[in-house]
């Protein structure tokens, strides 16, 4: 089945900016970069990697993948994660990038956003998005995501970029798992249903 999978990291208040670390994304002035760190736990690292491991390519923004590019090609072989990003086929959404890229396997997404995903999606059948907070923005006004795998995490920040900002497409979603743990993370995994349902509860 082909499929668009979008990962995203958040807290509670829906920031999903810079939750590795201080430097990842100081854009705005945002001083909270790390939050995720200390609420990580092996219970969650490992189903996050049974999540990721069933992708057949990876599609990232240009300042996630710079981030990634910048770290997984050295990084310890006995990680879980290392093999399975270096060896995936790798897309970036951006203008500005030229090929050929630092990362082996990586190559820039060319045209038309929709067009584009579409052609990835008949190649390697399940693409997943991993952070990429702007092109998630773009590829949520266009209904182009399949699933979304969101992690919420117990913590509020108040200020930074959210996962839906204004301008994502009115839609209903389907709650098809989710997993508690101790660290009072939540992962919940959702479908699309379509439009949302209108009601009137002063009415019977």
């Amino acid at each position: 089945m082909s499929e668009l999978v979008v990962t995203e990291f958040m807290t509670l208040d829906g920031i999903a900016q810079a939750p590795g670390g201080p430097e990842e994304d100081p854009e705005d002035g945002f001083a909270y970069g790390g939050w995720q760190a200390p609420l990580l736990d092996p219970e969650a690292g490992g189903l996050i990697f049974e999540q990721a491991k069933g992708m057949d390519a990876l599609l990232l923004g240009r300042r996630t993948y710079d981030i990634f590019a910048g770290y997984w090609p050295t990084a310890p072989a006995e990680m879980d994660f290392t093999r399975l990003l270096n060896t995936v086929p790798k897309f970036v959404a951006s203008r500005t990038l030229k090929e050929p890229l630092s990362w082996d396997g990586a190559s820039v997404l060319e045209g038309d956003l929709a067009e584009a995903v579409a052609g990835l999606k008949e190649r390697y059948g399940r693409v997943h998005v991993i952070g990429s907070l702007d092109l998630v923005q773009s590829l949520l006004a266009r209904r182009l995501v399949d699933q979304l795998n969101l992690w919420v995490y117990p913590v509020v920040l108040g200020s930074g970029k959210r996962v839906f900002e204004g301008g994502a497409m009115p839609s209903a979603l389907r709650l098809t798992a989710s997993h508690a743990f101790a660290n009072g993370a939540v992962q919940l995994e959702y479908t699309w249903a379509g439009d949302p349902a209108l009601g009137d509860l002063s009415k019977p």
